[in-house]
Parts: C-alpha cells; sequence; structure tokens
C-alpha cells in the first residue's frame, strides 16, 4: 500500500483519457474516471466508485502499486483555493483506518468544481 503519510506533491490535471488507460484493467460495470492527475511517474484516478493512487516504483518503472480508497471509507474531506502567495490548492480526506490524506494540486484546477462532484460520491 502507497504511504499516504509523506503526501502528494503538486499533481497536475491530465486527460480522463490518460487515467483512464493507467487504472483500465482494474475498473469495474459502470465505473468511470471523473478526474486525473500526475505527479513526476505517479497518478492519481478518480472514478465515480473510488480514488486509485498509482505508484510506479523502481528503476525501471515496471514495477506498480494501486491502491484504492472507495467512497465509502472517507469520512471527511476538505478543500482548500490557490491564493495570491500559495498558488496551489489543496485537498484533504479523512479515510477510515488510514487517516488524514493530502493532495496538493496545481492552481489551475477548478477545485470548488472538483468540490461539488466528490460530494456527490462521498455524501
Amino acid at each position: 500500500m502507497i504511504d499516504f503519510k509523506n503526501g502528494w506533491f503538486k499533481l497536475s490535471p491530465i486527460s480522463k483519457a490518460e487515467g483512464e488507460k493507467a487504472v483500465a484493467p482494474l475498473l469495474i460495470d459502470d465505473e468511470e474516471v471523473i478526474a486525473a492527475f500526475q505527479s513526476v511517474r505517479d497518478k492519481l484516478i478518480f472514478t465515480n466508485k473510488r480514488i486509485i493512487a498509482v505508484n510506479v516504483q523502481g528503476l525501471t518503472g515496471s514495477k506498480i502499486d494501486y491502491t484504492s480508497i472507495p467512497y465509502s471509507r472517507i469520512q471527511a474531506f476538505s478543500v482548500e483555493t490557490a491564493g495570491v502567495f500559495d498558488r496551489d490548492c489543496e485537498l484533504e480526506i479523512y479515510v477510515s483506518g488510514i487517516g488524514k490524506i493530502k493532495f496538493e494540486l496545481r492552481s489551475s484546477f477548478d477545485i470548488r468544481t472538483f468540490s461539488r462532484a466528490i460530494g456527490k460520491y462521498i455524501l
């Protein structure tokens, strides 16, 4: 399982198609990608059923860890918009059995609209 304690830094939005390609073998019936992000090598995929963290490991990147967080396990979430000096927005989720997970997203991302979408699946 991915160590979420260190946080995920500077995730940039990528296309839903790119996100789907990264997790296609894992998707179940009626599951679709609603948003996708990428750091240097890792990806974070939000579907209509769960969050999937894709952790590329090793020098060659041939070993990959997939961690799924079902929305039903999320107890609370928080969003923070970008500001003048802090140019990135943040998403924090509180997961039963794991604790707080923090994601930093590029400021170009519309966190408010995304918050409504996530709320639809969590609440």
